[in-house]
């Protein structure tokens, strides 16, 4: 069994649930509705997939960086928020993006399955200077994933 498969799953669960259910989305509900923080279904889907692949190059410059590791951090500061505009989700093709979403969390997961457990230990110093263990950062994963499939089923529902 491997080290993370429950969150692994959860993931993967993820995936295979919103999928399809986020390309049957129409326009008006991916780019209009907003969330409280002004944000909409495509500019979250964005976001996810920023954190995919933030996440993904953190766990990599855990595994071999220095510990503690002072990688930038782009979700704290209002620099999530930047990364959205300069991206310009809005304007993505939404096919596209669900597919980077998707194949973004699957690569996040093959990463996930190939840690070195010796590396487990090792911490990441945030913008806010907060120590977050490498370990700590993979566990914490599908619950930051579940709270921005549940902003965009919250938003779906309206």
């Amino acid at each position: 069994m491997k080290l993370f498969e429950k969150e692994v799953q959860e993931v993967l669960s993820i995936i295979d649930e919103w999928e399809q259910r986020l390309m049957k989305l129409d326009e008006l509900a991916i780019t209009q509705k907003q969330n409280r923080q002004n944000r909409t279904v495509k500019q979250i889907v964005g976001h996810m997939v920023d954190s995919a692949t933030n996440n993904t190059h953190r766990i990599i410059h855990l595994q071999y960086q220095e510990s503690p590791c002072h990688y930038p951090d782009y979700a704290n500061l209002g620099n999530n928020d930047r990364w959205i505009a300069i991206q310009n989700y809005n304007k993505e093709e939404w096919y596209n993006l669900v597919q980077l979403w998707k194949y973004s969390n699957i690569h996040l997961v093959h990463v996930i399955n190939n840690i070195k457990s010796e590396c487990l230990e090792n911490i990441w110093i945030s913008a806010l200077d907060t120590k977050i263990s490498l370990k700590d950062m993979i566990i914490d994963y599908p619950r930051h994933l579940k709270l921005h499939i549940s902003e965009i089923s919250e938003l779906i529902e309206k």
